[in-house]
């Protein structure tokens, strides 16, 4: 019963939110995943280690391709995303928990600078930034 809830609960705040807060419901379950993968890989297990390095990969393909790319912040953020994906896959390769730490550390910084635009359009932001 407690997961239905927790389902229903998240679908209702998925449907609910704003573009920008969509966005940053991605970034927040990138750095997620990361850590998860991170975890994972310090206690040896391959597979988790796998599995959730994978999730943060697509995820932050996912932002990669709803980029608009009619502005050049748009060019600089999809060679970033690029840059965080091959890591991810270096990491998931080697299990590094060095280079996890690299790509966590990028998306956090993304995410907090995305958390920050949201706040300061106030507003404006309920219409997707």
């Amino acid at each position: 019963m407690k997961d239905s809830l927790y389902s229903q609960y998240s679908l209702n705040a998925v449907m609910t939110a704003s573009p920008g807060e969509l966005t940053l419901m991605l970034f927040n379950g990138a750095v997620r995943f990361i850590r998860q993968g991170l975890n994972f890989a310090e206690e040896k297990n391959i597979e988790g280690a796998h599995n959730a390095i994978i999730r943060a990969q697509e995820i932050i393909q996912h932002l990669n391709g709803t980029l608009n790319m009619d502005y050049e912040v748009s060019k600089n953020l999809a060679m970033l995303y690029d840059y965080i994906v091959r890591r991810l896959t270096e990491a998931n390769i080697k299990k590094d928990g060095q280079i996890l730490k690299e790509a966590l550390d990028l998306v956090e910084d993304l995410r907090n600078t995305w958390a920050e635009a949201l706040k300061l359009a106030g507003p404006a932001s309920a219409a997707g930034l």
